[in-house]
């Protein structure tokens, strides 16, 4: 992760393109209806759907990036300066969030941290899925603090999330209040049913092992489906294993008897194929969520296509049942 200095220096230059932007004026209309700017993809394509054509709704995170070492740029800064709502996960996924927003002079911005109700756990390499819990709230920590910020990945929390946002956006425009209200019950709904599917499809399995020869992204999703997770590194997508963490998982992959290993969408598979070529298993992508591959992003795919993509996935890894 990078330094909040840079961070700081960033605000700093917010203020300058603030200045030469503001003497541009007449180059373009502004947009019509509520502005809004989300960080990750789960925010965006939530918001979205909520707003329907009320709102345009636009995502900070260019097609393709890993949004763990992610740190706004200038143009960045304006886009959130200019818009009636930004929306963002948490302040362990994006911590420099706090540190960017007193940097943004706007009186109509509203400020959403979609994650404030939710129910935080440890972060781990996946040897203790059962660790230390903390309730989402308005703390002033810095990077990671020990909590996994990949909360989207449980279905509960990702409807807690929905509930944060759509009021939001009745704050923001509360005239278009009762579309918003509905479109956010219909996005609940999907939810539901999507963690009955995930339930259902994840019931009977030959192994409740997910093996993940990347960094720690899945212990939500585990959780609640009670898989065993083991992940090789950490909550940083940037963190290197240790030689001894790396011996640890193959010897982990030959001990269950699992044919498959999993590896990450948007991250390079190299470490994961290695390990797989190792422990003699095949590998298989989940994907986390976080942000969408250009093809992916051209082809309109949802957040609900990625989870059933992985489900798919993780019954085939998995060995599981059909019901």
């Amino acid at each position: 992760m990078k330094s909040r200095r840079s961070v700081v220096i960033v605000v700093a230059l917010l203020c300058i393109a603030l200045c030469i932007t503001g003497c541009k004026r007449g180059e373009s209309k502004p947009a019509v209806g509520l502005q809004v700017v989300t960080t990750l993809f789960p925010l965006y394509d939530f918001a979205r759907t909520i707003a329907g054509d009320k709102a345009q709704v636009t995502m900070l995170l260019p097609p393709g990036v890993e949004p763990h070492t992610f740190e706004p740029k200038p143009d960045d800064m304006i886009r959130i300066s200019r818009a009636g709502l930004f929306i963002y996960t948490n302040r362990y996924m994006e911590p420099w969030a706090e540190t960017v927003l007193k940097g943004v002079e706007s009186r109509q911005l509203r400020v959403v941290n979609a994650g404030e109700r939710v129910t935080y756990h440890a972060a781990s390499n996946g040897a203790d899925t059962h660790a230390h819990e903390e309730k989402g709230g308005d703390g002033h920590g810095h990077g990671y603090a020990g909590m996994d910020p990949h909360i989207w990945l449980d279905f509960a929390n990702a409807a807690i999330m929905v509930d944060t946002i759509v009021e939001g956006f009745v704050a923001a425009d509360p005239a278009n209040g009762n579309l918003y209200r509905k479109n956010a019950e219909g996005l609940k709904v999907r939810l539901a049913a999507l963690d009955q599917r995930y339930r259902g499809g994840l019931a009977s399995c030959a192994t409740r092992k997910l093996l993940h020869g990347g960094h720690y992204t899945f212990g939500y999703l585990a959780r609640r489906y009670a898989l065993d997770y083991h992940a090789l590194s950490g909550i940083s997508s940037d963190s290197e294993p240790s030689a001894a963490r790396m011996t640890a998982l193959i010897r982990e992959i030959k001990s269950s008897g699992t044919t498959y290993l999993f590896a990450e969408e948007l991250l390079s598979p190299r470490l994961t194929e290695t390990l797989a070529g190792e422990a003699r298993v095949q590998v298989l992508m989940l994907h986390g969520a976080h942000n969408l591959s250009r093809d992916d992003q051209a082809a309109g795919v949802s957040f609900f296509d990625l989870m059933e993509r992985n489900l798919e996935r993780l019954q085939k890894g998995l060995q599981c049942r059909a019901k």
